[in-house]
């Protein structure tokens, strides 16, 4: 759509459907409709995410385009962290006026976005440009960072709330914990964009690989509660911020690949949703069938063996296998 209409229609038509879904949702109580308005709500959330990116991305400078980016996540965690605000005015107000309001800020973003210069729309590009554009290593690598950063959150958004609980901890706790995290990988967004910009998308990646190590294995087994939030609240962004530079490299590969950066963050946005969906299922099963320790040390070896891939030193030996860089 991005690609076919302009970036300025993807953007416009997901806030449209988000602030009348968004309505809906709050004020009926069918569960059929309910899950309509969700599956809506996703399907818009899917058009502006990628119709917004590639606006930014289109309009940024190169040398610039990793700040840019991270200053545009870090805004979305601050969109996420306004989520348990809104369920606490509903929980007073009701869910109706609460979504409501939500649902008016949409409509006064879509009349901001119409306000706004668009880049040049360049050449309509179809889907069928974007699957051999997967050839283009910096897309590939880009789309891997994205998955694994959506795989480590459906093991989390699953695991760790159950683990808190068995520890303990309150909901408020639980929360809290979830809401500190998002808040510092905020902060630390633009910083890990600047930084992809200076010295390359890979140099943020390596430090945050190795983090992302230590924090999945040491999760099972850390005790008591209030220990477990502080290292949820420092170790957690070390997922989350995988998403800056793995922006910023399929941005790249799109501009080298001359494909539509609509239909690059087309490809993150799949990436990311498989990644977290297939991990949140597999997690609750891989726990029940085995022990809780279990996906969490998976998920470690994964970003051991990731971490191990983008080393300097990992390209000789991709050579002595025959493996080509």
């Amino acid at each position: 759509m991005a690609s076919r209409l302009g970036v300025r229609p993807a953007v416009a038509v997901g806030l449209s459907a988000m602030s009348v879904s968004t309505l809906v949702f709050g004020f009926s109580s069918s569960p059929a409709v309910l899950d309509g308005a969700r599956l809506v709500q996703g399907l818009a959330g899917a058009c502006t995410w990628a119709g917004g990116l590639a606006w930014l991305a289109a309009a940024a400078p190169a040398e610039r385009r990793g700040r840019v980016l991270g200053l545009a996540f870090a805004a979305a965690l601050g969109g996420a962290l306004v989520g348990p605000v809104v369920g606490a005015v509903a929980s007073r107000v009701g869910t109706g006026p609460a979504f409501a309001a939500a649902g008016i800020a949409g409509v006064v973003l879509l009349l901001a976005t119409m306000t706004m210069p668009t880049p040049e729309a360049g050449e309509r590009q179809s889907l069928r440009l974007a699957l051999p554009a997967l050839r283009e290593p910096a897309i590939a690598a880009g789309m891997w960072l994205t998955t694994l950063a959506g795989i480590a959150f459906g093991v989390i958004d699953v695991l760790v709330p159950l683990r808190l609980s068995s520890l303990g901890a309150t909901a408020v706790v639980i929360s809290a914990a979830f809401l500190g995290a998002a808040a510092l990988e905020g902060a630390l967004s633009p910083f890990i964009g600047r930084i992809s910009d200076r010295y390359g998308s890979l140099a943020p990646v390596r430090v945050s690989l190795v983090v992302a190590v230590a924090v999945s294995v040491v999760i099972p087994f850390v005790r008591p509660s209030w220990l477990l939030v502080a290292v949820l609240v420092v170790g957690l962004p070390s997922f989350g911020v995988l998403f800056v530079p793995g922006s910023a490299m399929i941005s790249e590969g799109a501009d080298r690949r001359q494909l539509h950066q609509g239909l690059g963050f087309g490809l993150a946005n799949l990436a990311w949703a498989a990644g977290q969906g297939v991990a949140a299922a597999a997690s609750g099963a891989l726990a029940q069938a085995t022990v809780d320790a279990f996906p969490f040390l998976l998920l470690g070896a994964v970003f051991a063996v990731t971490a191990v891939a983008v080393q300097p030193s990992s390209r000789r030996l991709y050579r002595r296998f025959g493996v080509p860089r």
